[in-house]
């Protein structure tokens, strides 16, 4: 069946529902369209003091972001078929794996707020918790397999659709950032007369600064990533499968309300070197070491990007074992150390913890990266890599950054893999991840 429809529908407010909240922020409707945190997180969540976050606040905090970067740049509106970006835009999903490679959603956020979803056929419901959308509709899947020999054809209405939306909320300014977009879709816009400008620059600068709720809703995401880590060391035994290990990260997420796991990155042993193998069928031996970044969408669609390499058993870590876990850490503290406001990203590539020669071949791509509802702007690049990759910028008080490190020669046993999660503040950092440190392996 087709879900293409060019058919416009405007959301009925009477089917707006408000959802009530317990006094501790949590929702006390189990039925409610929204995906979102589960009452295990909102207990432990209480149990730690945290507070969920003002989820309409949020909304419209991020929504300010977007038009304050249209604005800036004198776009009329921008287009979004990025998942992610949708999903920062409206706070709606469907389906948002699948959706990365079939395009059928995507988002007009106009220069003056008016925001219009078109979605997935019989989807209208799933942003009935979205009063920011003013809009929903349906024809944005212009794709070979939805449209096949239509596919010019259907990219045709819909780019009439967004010359409809331009007139009527930019005027005559025909100045358009797309995120991303098929080339028939593109090819169609263009043909309209519509300039058509980076989408990622919005984007991706819009969602560099977080607010209060954002903040709110990266503590809570946090703290429940790291109660899922918990589960699983606890879990960890020689004799068990990569995969037993890295599926407990999954459950403990999913029990929480966290979403999904963009990577596979957990190894151990010889697998852990060099870096970027994902876990497998190897059965874990006693005495080795474990690495796992966790690339984790958790609750409120919120990354958590940490790493932690963990000893085997009950054993006496070997002296290669201490040292590239010391070197590891000394390297990621030390960079945090760098971590304030107005500080120049190419700054913070020359004056990084240098090193030393025979682990810079197996380097990790980057010193640090924003993090947000996924890996996002800046990346800041190894001096290795910064003439031919890098450029510059500054940190910037509201931006959330991952410092990481992966040691291991090449040709070597092992290797580690650490990272932490720092908000930058007015005056420097603070650390948001807390999971500890292998202490066996911290001492001399």
């Amino acid at each position: 069946m087709s879900v293409f429809s060019v058919s416009n529908r405007k959301i009925d407010p009477t089917r707006r529902r408000a959802i009530p909240a317990k006094p501790d922020g949590s929702p006390d409707d189990n039925d409610r369209v929204e995906i979102g945190p589960t009452a295990l997180a909102f207990d432990e969540w209480a149990a730690a003091g945290i507070a969920a976050p003002n989820l309409e606040r949020m909304r419209r905090y991020r929504l300010g972001r977007l038009v304050g970067e249209l604005k800036k740049h004198d776009y009329a509106g921008l287009l979004c078929f990025d998942p992610l970006n949708i999903r920062y835009a409206t706070d709606t999903t469907n389906m948002q794996l699948w959706i990365t490679h079939n395009p059928v959603r995507a988002c007009f956020i106009s220069a003056d707020g008016y925001i219009v979803l078109w979605d997935f056929h019989a989807c209208d419901h799933l942003s009935a918790h979205a009063p920011l959308v003013r809009e929903v509709r349906h024809g944005a899947s212009f794709f070979y397999f939805e449209s096949g020999d239509r596919l010019t054809e259907h990219a045709g209405l819909f780019a009439a659709e967004i010359d409809d939306l331009l007139r009527t909320h930019g005027g005559t300014n025909r100045r358009l950032a797309i995120d991303r977009i098929e080339n028939a879709g593109l090819l169609a816009i263009q043909a309209l007369g519509i300039e058509v400008f980076d989408g990622q620059e919005v984007t991706e600068h819009a969602r560099a600064i977080k607010g209060p709720d954002d903040l709110a809703a990266m503590r809570c995401a946090v703290h429940a990533c790291e109660a899922a880590i918990g589960k699983m060391q606890d879990a960890v035994a020689p004799g068990l499968t990569e995969n037993d290990v890295w599926s407990v990260l999954h459950a403990e997420n999913i029990r929480r309300g966290g979403e999904w796991i963009e990577t596979r990155l957990l190894t151990s042993g010889p697998r852990t070197n060099p870096w970027f193998q994902e876990c497998g069928p190897r059965i874990i031996q006693h005495g080795e070491l474990l690495g796992f970044d966790t690339d984790l969408i958790g609750c409120y669609g919120i990354c958590v990007d940490i790493s932690r390499t963990w000893m085997i058993g009950d054993f006496e870590p070997t002296a290669e074992q201490k040292s590239l876990y010391q070197l590891a850490h000394e390297h990621v503290l030390t960079n945090m150390e760098l971590m304030r406001p107005g500080i120049g990203f190419e700054e913070i590539t020359q004056k990084a913890h240098r090193l030393p020669e025979a682990f810079r071949a197996q380097r990790y791509g980057v010193i640090a990266h924003g993090v947000g509802l996924c890996d996002e702007y800046p990346s800041i690049r190894y001096p290795e890599d910064y003439e031919e990759t890098g450029y510059d910028g500054q940190l910037e008080p509201g931006m959330v950054m991952c410092v990481e490190a992966y040691i291991g020669a090449v040709g070597g046993k092992e290797g580690v893999k650490l990272e932490d999660q720092v908000l930058i503040t007015e005056s420097g950092y603070e650390l948001l991840t807390h999971y500890p440190f292998e202490q066996r392996l911290l001492e001399a």
